[in-house]
């Protein structure tokens, strides 16, 4: 907008004018645009302009909130929504960004399929103070680790590039979990997604482990290794929010709806393993 017009020349339009020219910015230029002048100020915080800010089916959205909405403009609201919402039950995190206002969700593990999550000697439901959501999954012991989450991409901001992580963490007492490389991926529609692999563990511990591993186990990790499809061998990095993730993969949200796939699977190994805390898998847009 600066060096378009001088505040002068804008006097000479009507507010509603000027407030249809800054829904064509973004939410970051229309905030920095009330600095310039009271015209601008009245103009950036009408709901012309946040109406357009505001994804399209945010009245649904809405809707589907756990806890009833209170907002006096569209400019509060779409503030409110930079928080994160639980909604469909509280299944789903909702939240939109605010320097874009393009969506981003979390699955809840509820909302996963997690095989045989629902067989007590596998898996079990607790309810943790820090998690946003009222349960997640925590493995107790099994041999086969396989998850799997799906979003529609209309449920997502049109033409945006987005990242699925999962949202995990690994208890004190865990065994088993980064013996060898899951295989995690991430497929749009009939495409065939590009597969590579992960370890469930932190960056730091994972030299400490594999040598801990080796002495343990000798050759046996390695040719159990080799069962696994070949990849990078991503690591779980930590979150803001006391959690840790590990990229599953990336893709591009079109104008088609198409489904999205999203997984990690670890079975091939045959090996026990416990001490996995699944919170969810989290659909954001990259930058």
């Amino acid at each position: 907008m600066e060096g378009l017009m001088d505040d002068d020349q804008f006097k000479i339009l009507p507010e509603g004018c000027v407030s249809t020219i800054l829904s064509f910015t973004s939410p970051q230029d229309a905030c920095k645009s009330s600095l310039v002048s009271t015209i601008f100020q009245s103009a950036a915080d009408s709901d012309i302009v946040w109406e357009r800010f505001l994804p399209t089916d945010y009245q649904d959205i809405v809707s589907k909130s756990n806890f009833p909405f209170k907002f006096s403009s569209k400019k509060e609201l779409f503030l409110q929504l930079c928080n994160s919402l639980l909604i469909d039950g509280g299944r789903k995190s909702f939240r939109i960004e605010k320097s874009s206002g393009k969506k981003s969700f979390i699955l809840s593990a509820r909302d996963l399929h997690i095989t045989w999550s629902n067989e007590p000697q596998y898996w079990h439901w607790a309810s943790l103070p820090e998690s946003r959501f009222s349960e997640v999954a925590v493995l107790r012991t099994m041999c086969w680790l396989e998850i799997v989450g799906k979003i529609e991409t209309q449920m997502l901001s049109p033409n945006t590039k987005y990242g699925a992580y999962l949202i995990l963490k690994i208890s004190e007492r865990s065994y088993g979990l980064d013996s060898m490389p899951s295989e995690i991926s991430v497929e749009v529609g009939n495409n065939q997604g590009s597969t590579t692999t992960a370890y469930l563990r932190l960056a730091q511990e994972h030299a400490r482990k594999q040598q801990m591993e080796r002495l343990v186990y000798g050759n046996r990790t390695e040719r159990l290794k080799s069962r696994v499809a070949e990849g990078d061998g991503r690591v779980a990095s930590e979150r803001e929010d006391g959690w840790l993730e590990i990229e599953l993969g990336e893709f591009f949200s079109g104008e088609n709806d198409e489904e999205v796939k999203m997984s990690l699977m670890e079975v091939k190994g045959h090996h026990l393993k416990g001490g996995l805390i699944i919170e969810g898998i989290e659909v954001r847009p990259k930058h």
